[in-house]
Formats: structure tokens, C-alpha cells, sequence
């Protein structure tokens, strides 16, 4: 396969060294690779040697596989399209699977998502008054007033509404700003309806990714508790919360059971590190104790402790005080 980075190789001591059962890694875009046109610091590097198939998953449905394909090489990741899975492309799939050839569906979103729905032999429209048989709404920084009001007057009709996602943030440059699960809100508190959500943490976008080869042992890595790794848990799959998107330190000693992800880590550069070192468990450095509804943590190191070692063990003893574990 060529691909667009020299830097791929089939085999590296680092990773075998740490997650070395893993066959595939499920990536997040957004706050774990790149925040709006600048990557995370050490992402490019991350990748670049790691020896296992790479699939990028994204709820953002604003571009089609070959665009992000060429957004990541721009950046200096390794990427062709047939690793990008998109929740447009799922959404598109889902609404062919339901409707019958030809059938108009009202885009709310991208020309991308569009294109989405063409793909699958439907045809996208962009009014009310053409007729849709379903609605389609994903992220596109160009959705306006009037095409939420074309998709209200199409829900209260009764039209059946599928939403790429249901993100209320996404992470740029400048920090987080409105995604299209805003949008989604703006739409529900207009009509009352909800729609059915295809992308993270649902698991068509998984099963989708998962159907692109013949993995054993998939490892989710993402930055969302609320999608990413709610989708790794509802699947059985293990995750690796990294801390440079949206979710918090006090996000993760929050969670709920659902939401818990295996391992943590600061950055993508956390693959390289032992597995078990980043695992959400108690850590040597730190007694934990535990009463009805308290958990106190008493530092054994020697030296200054590791904030993210005390993030795993703040968060075990929290998780096993409240339950869930």
C-alpha cells in the first residue's frame, strides 16, 4: 500500500513494548491528532512508528475520507482514505439500508454529507417543500438559521431525523466552540423530537471501523468520555483517554461507569509507554483509602509524584467508593 509518509513501518520495539496485543487503533481527529490545523504536540510523531493498522474515526461529518485523508497528510500524519471513517458516510449508509433508491433526503450539513447521501443512491435535497422522506443533519460551520428552519418544519411533520452526532463541542485552535450537537439541541428544543444519533459513542461507527479488517484486539484512543469511550465500553473494547481535547481530570475522576476509560495518558505519545503504567488502577506511589462515601490518597513516592499517577489512582478510588468499577 503506498502511503503519503515515508515514516510507516510494519514493526517498532516501542510499541510490542506496551500495548503490544492491540492489532488496530481506533483514533479520534479532533483533540487527539489535531486541533483545527495544528497538530497535537507529538501526535506526528507517535504515529509514525507504530507497527499496527491505524483506522481514524470522527464524528465530525463537515468532510468525506478523501478530505481528511488530505487534511491529516497536510499535517504530517500517514492517512489514505480507506482509513478514514467518517459519521457521514455511516449516516449515509444507514438512511440507504432504510429508504428505497431515489428517495429525496433533506442535508443538513456539508456538501460533503451531501455527497454522502448520493453515494448511496439517494438524493439529497435542501428544502422542505421537496418532499424528504428522512432528514440528515451533521457539523458544517455554514448551517444557518434557514436550514434549521427547513429541518424543523420537516420534523413536525414527521419526517424521520438522523443525526451524524451529537457533540455539543469541538475543539479548535483558539478552544472549544459549537458543534453540531448544539445544532441538534437547537433542533429538539424547536420541535420536541429527537433524533437517532449514528456517530460515537453509537455503535454503527465502530462496527463500520471494526469491518475494515479482521482485528482480534482494537484499541480506542480518543479525547470524549461522553463518545469515544462510552462507545469503546459499550462495545467491550478497551480505550486510552488521552487529556489533550475536551475531557478533564475531573471528567475522569467524575465519570460515570459507562464512560471509564482503561487507560489515560496526557497525549497520543502515550502508546509508547508501558500499558499497565497508564491503566486506571491503584498505583504503587499512592495508598489509597476509603470509607462510605470518601476517598483519601496519601503519596509514598519519595520524589515529587506524577500528577497522571494520581490521576489513575484518584480516579480508581473514587470509581470504586461511588460504584461501577
Amino acid at each position: 500500500m503506498n502511503r503519503c509518509n515515508s515514516g510507516w513501518q510494519q514493526t517498532t520495539t516501542s510499541w510490542w513494548k506496551t500495548f503490544r496485543t492491540q492489532d488496530c487503533l481506533l483514533l479520534d481527529l479532533d483533540g487527539t491528532l489535531y486541533r483545527g490545523s495544528q497538530p497535537i504536540d507529538g501526535a506526528i510523531e507517535a504515529l509514525a512508528n507504530v507497527g499496527t493498522r491505524t483506522l481514524f474515526m470522527t464524528n465530525n461529518a463537515s468532510r468525506n475520507a478523501r478530505e481528511v485523508a488530505e487534511h491529516l497528510c497536510r499535517l504530517g500524519f500517514d492517512a489514505e482514505p480507506d482509513d478514514i471513517v467518517t459519521s457521514a458516510h455511516c449516516a449515509a449508509r444507514f438512511l440507504g439500508a432504510e429508504l428505497s433508491l431515489g428517495s429525496p433526503v433533506l442535508v443538513v450539513g456539508s456538501e460533503a454529507l451531501a455527497a454522502e447521501v448520493a453515494n448511496v443512491g439517494l438524493r439529497p435535497v435542501r428544502r422542505w417543500a421537496d418532499g424528504p422522506l428522512a432528514i440528515v443533519q451533521g457539523f458544517s460551520p455554514h448551517v444557518g438559521w434557514r436550514d434549521l428552519a427547513e429541518a424543523a418544519l420537516a420534523i413536525r411533520a414527521g419526517t424521520p431525523w438522523v443525526a451524524t452526532n451529537a457533540d455539543l463541542t469541538l475543539p479548535s485552535e483558539q478552544g472549544l466552540v459549537p458543534g453540531n450537537g448544539s445544532m441538534v439541541a437547537a433542533l429538539k428544543a424547536a420541535t420536541g423530537a429527537s433524533p437517532r444519533v449514528i456517530g460515537k459513542p453509537h455503535p454503527e461507527i465502530f462496527r463500520e471501523a471494526l469491518a475494515r479488517g479482521d482485528f482480534e484486539r482494537p484499541l480506542v484512543v480518543g479525547d470524549r468520555l461522553d463518545t469515544d469511550i462510552a462507545g469503546a465500553n459499550s462495545l467491550g473494547l478497551p480505550s486510552l483517554l488521552v487529556l489533550s481535547g475536551v475531557s478533564s481530570i475531573t471528567d475522569v475522576i467524575c465519570a460515570p461507569p459507562g464512560e471509564r476509560p482503561t487507560y489515560v495518558a496526557h497525549d497520543l505519545r502515550g502508546i509508547h509507554h508501558d500499558s499497565e503504567s497508564l491503566r486506571v488502577a491503584p498505583q504503587s506511589d499512592w495508598h489509597a483509602g476509603s470509607s462510605e462515601s470518601v476517598a483519601a490518597l496519601v503519596s509514598l513516592a519519595e520524589q515529587e509524584p506524577d500528577n497522571l499517577s494520581l490521576l489513575r489512582a484518584a480516579a480508581h478510588a473514587r470509581w470504586s467508593v461511588i460504584g461501577g468499577t
